[in-house]
């Protein structure tokens, strides 16, 4: 099935080892003024003129006379430079923190391979962490050399919910129902164009079926991997910053396409590739509508975890939760 086709989860196979964790992991403006140019002020009128300074408006959308926020742009203070080498040290920063997770489990004591479910779990939660933080650092040790930032750039705010332009918890609800609808139907039209896909994401979901629903403790760790570190780092790397630095030269519709294009070309699952990019367009497009980082958030949040919290249902009501991941492959 399709809705489990863009689940972005940090896997291992059922027998877990140091690198296995590492590589199947796979999370892995404000208002401003006018300048006024000095001139001689030849008459009343002409003062009045000069002193009426507004502020321009920051957004293409309202130069064109319209309102939307999705068409609105973010005042971005760096360029194309920063973000290459950003990009490229938050990927470096990811694969780091993999390989010391590798090399540190052993001198720690903790032989992966040996663990039991619930060690393991527990040892994949905190390699999500470390990967975040890694990350994250990095991202808002360059991003602050060029502060004071605007205050739409990397917006976590719990305020206003559910208002109805902005609101990151209202839009987020809207946002998750178009991308189970549409991820759905784009799943069913491939497979309707092309029955012979390539090998799918669930795949990785059977690797994790050892753990999903073996314990409290392992559905627990299985939903901070899913549901809150992975969403966490990869919107604000990709809709946080990358979809956000991309507005300094294309309009939003079109950077939201690319970041989506990035997003989904990094999961290295060419057979998910137009259902992931569809579901970061939607993130990205939800992010664009609120510019509060906690809507795509949110999105990603409960969509990872609604599959996981999905199979171990089916799981408790006896279906061999093996045989459905294989029957929603066909999708």
């Amino acid at each position: 099935m399709a809705l489990a086709s863009a689940l972005i989860v940090s896997a291992s196979p059922a027998k877990l080892t140091p690198a296995s964790i590492v590589v199947s992991r796979r999370f892995s403006g404000p208002l401003w003024v006018n300048p006024i140019s000095l001139r001689r002020v030849s008459s009343p009128v002409d003062s009045i003129r000069v002193a009426a300074v507004s502020e321009k408006p920051s957004s293409s959308s309202k130069q064109s006379g319209l309102n939307l926020p999705i068409l609105e742009r973010w005042d971005v203070p760096w360029g194309w430079q920063t973000i290459l080498f950003t990009m490229l040290a938050c990927g470096l920063s990811f694969a780091w923190a993999g390989l010391v997770e590798a090399v540190a489990y052993p001198y720690l004591g903790l032989h992966v391979g040996e663990a039991s479910l619930d060690q393991q779990a527990e040892i994949l939660l905190v390699g999500q962490f470390v990967v975040t933080a890694s990350v994250l650092g990095v991202l808002y040790g360059i991003t602050n050399t060029f502060k004071p930032l605007p205050n739409d750039i990397f917006r976590y705010d719990l305020k206003d919910p559910i208002n109805l332009q902005k609101g990151w918890l209202l839009w987020a609800g809207i946002g998750l129902l178009c991308a189970i609808a549409i991820v759905v139907l784009v799943g069913f039209l491939l497979n309707i164009i092309n029955s012979e896909r390539p090998e799918r994401e669930a795949d990785v979901l059977i690797k994790l079926l050892p753990l999903i629903g073996s314990s409290s403790i392992s559905t627990i760790c299985l939903v901070g991997v899913t549901g809150v570190f992975a969403p966490l780092v990869e919107e604000t790397v990709f809709r946080g910053f990358l979809m956000v630095s991309l507005t300094k030269w294309f309009p939003t519709p079109v950077s939201v396409l690319l970041s989506a294009a990035v997003f989904a070309f990094v999961h290295l699952a060419p057979g998910e590739f137009t259902q992931l990019f569809v579901f970061g367009s939607i993130l990205g497009f939800s992010y664009a509508q609120t510019r509060n980082l906690l809507t795509p958030i949110t999105i990603h949040g409960l969509w990872n975890t609604g599959v996981i919290l999905l199979l171990i249902f089916l799981q408790y009501q006896g279906y061999d939760v093996r045989q459905v991941l294989q029957a929603w492959k066909g999708w």
